[in-house]
């Protein structure tokens, strides 16, 4: 339960990670669900939990949430621990499960005033974040709405407000874009992003759009059959599987776009033969203007390609690889391991 009256404030407590887990484990009879799981996340950080299902993100997420016991290990949130001071990660902690209650006959005001009330809030005081959580989320306008009449998109709104009504410092989200439309996603996304960079605080997101991810996460965490496969800054993550892949000289994907059709006659389809007669091309795809293809050379053979085309005539006015994206490092470094 969290103490009556309490608000978790906006401390600074410098060195200290905003969440950590420390060789966490939980098992189910044999079934090892989290095994040996380490990695640690920074104020003002958002951090992506990547895995197929049944990897073990939402057991992961479940301990830092206090909704479980590790077998193994420990788990901090703002340097609490979840096995020794469960009452005190509550406070500093908003959790969001992939599919929350609704309750009948209540509408979002009402929705919100139970968890504000739950949380010991009172008075203005509750009202004040009411209102903050209203406004923030955009829902002020439906305040008066059933929430069992919300589309997904407002009612995972309705979620992530219910996560921030007692202020807190870290929130942990398991999948809240899954069954989303795009612009919900997007919407859903720039929220995200303000609670990290205005709001300063952190946030762990778990999601199967990992595009989406990558474009808002600061690091991420790669985990399968219960195991940390990757961790870092996405940067990090995404430039170790495109060494790997230079050191295993694995074929890089090139992109060339040259003059429109309209300007040089049969450029496209000139340029298509040319390729495929060179050493180290293959899967040569072309449309009007573009070609896309694997390169299995390194720098200095791209260079040298490069050159050729020009000396060839194709008059070339875009020439780049295609740098690995966080989709591409997970599908490199899982396995499809289910357990």
């Amino acid at each position: 339960m969290i103490e009556p009256g309490f608000r978790a404030a906006n401390v600074d407590q410098r060195g200290v990670p905003a969440l950590e887990l420390r060789h966490l484990h939980r098992f189910f009879g044999r079934l090892k669900a989290v095994d040996d799981v380490s990695f640690k996340a920074w104020p003002g950080q958002v951090m992506g939990f990547i895995g197929p299902n049944g990897a073990g993100k939402t057991t992961s997420m479940r301990i830092l949430a206090t909704l479980d016991t590790p077998t193994a290990g420990d788990a901090f949130v703002c340097g609490y621990s979840v096995v020794d001071d469960p009452d005190k990660v509550r406070r500093f902690l908003g959790f969001m499960p992939d599919s929350f209650g609704r309750y009948a006959n209540m509408n979002v005001v009402e929705y919100l005033d139970f968890y504000a009330r739950a949380y010991g809030l009172r008075d203005a005081q509750r009202r004040d974040a009411i209102e903050h959580v209203l406004v923030f989320t955009e829902l002020r306008k439906l305040a008066e709405k059933p929430i069992n009449t919300l589309s997904k998109g407002m009612s995972q709104r309705l979620g992530l407000g219910r996560c921030l009504i007692h202020d807190p410092q870290v929130m942990v989200l398991d999948e809240p874009a899954a069954g989303l439309d795009p612009r919900a996603r997007v919407e859903l996304r720039e929220l995200i992003r303000l609670l990290a960079t205005e709001m300063k605080k952190t946030v762990l997101i778990s999601s199967h759009i990992l595009t989406e991810l990558g474009e808002i996460c600061d690091s991420a965490a790669i985990i399968e059959a219960g195991q940390i496969l990757a961790y870092g800054t996405v940067e990090e993550i995404q430039q170790r599987q495109q060494d790997n892949d230079d050191e295993l000289k694995t074929a890089r994907a090139l992109n060339i776009r040259i003059a429109a059709e309209s300007e040089i006659e049969h450029a496209t389809d000139r340029l298509e033969k040319w390729l495929l007669e060179q050493p180290m091309v293959g899967q040569v795809q072309c449309s009007t203007g573009r070609a896309i293809f694997e390169f299995e050379g390194g720098d200095v053979e791209q260079k040298q390609l490069l050159q050729n085309l020009l000396t060839a005539g194709h008059p070339v006015i875009e020439f780049h690889g295609k740098s690995k994206s966080l989709e591409d490092a997970f599908m490199s470094i899982t396995k499809g391991i289910t357990q």
